[in-house]
């Protein structure tokens, strides 16, 4: 029987091994193509992740075997310069993105073994770590060249905040289904139409 549930920081790093392995099976598959090496490097991140303000985690297991897990925790203000988020920065301007994101709930990884994907685990772990979020105040970013990654957060009525220069590369900011900036989040361009 499957189990999801919330969980410490310290409590996920006691499965670090099914963490590793569901981290090397999730992204190491299209689009992500991650190297095996990675997922080592991403339990030397979490180790670290545990300790910000407001991390909090939900762990997918079936007995003893780890199908997934989410983490999430307070964005910081000032914004991050870090990673991706000068980008989503220059995107969103200084002023939405920290009435946005600033202070809220930030989705980071969200991973479900691809022997439990389509069970609706990814939906349950990304519930566990934002639901409790009263203001409904949570985002997340992802690469927008994932389209499977994309198409589940839709799906989970997260809106796209931020869209990549034409090509589709980038990240874009997604806000969650109950945040309060949703609707005022900018939509895509129109494809130009020629004139008839």
């Amino acid at each position: 029987m499957t189990v999801v549930e919330r969980v410490s920081g310290s409590r996920l790093l006691a499965r670090a091994d099914g963490v590793r392995a569901v981290y090397a099976d999730a992204f190491g598959g299209p689009h992500w193509q991650e190297a095996p090496a990675l997922a080592d490097h991403y339990l030397e991140r979490l180790a670290r992740d545990v300790e910000r303000p407001g991390f909090t985690a939900a762990l997918a297991r079936d007995g003893d075997t780890v199908l997934g897990w989410a983490t999430a925790w307070t964005t910081p203000d000032p914004f991050p310069a870090g990673r991706c988020y000068p980008w989503i920065s220059v995107a969103l301007g200084e002023a939405r993105t920290t009435a946005w994101l600033c202070g809220a709930r930030e989705v980071d990884e969200l991973a479900v073994a691809t022997r439990a994907q389509g069970a609706g685990l990814g939906a349950r772990l990304l519930g566990a770590v934002t639901a409790d979020r009263a203001d409904g105040r949570c985002w997340l970013l992802t690469s927008v060249a994932a389209r499977t990654a994309v198409a589940f957060y839709e799906r989970e009525g997260w809106t796209q905040a931020t869209h990549p220069a034409p090509g589709g590369a980038g990240h874009g900011a997604f806000l969650g289904p109950r945040h309060p900036a949703r609707t005022a989040a900018p939509r895509p361009l129109e494809a130009l139409r020629p004139e008839q």
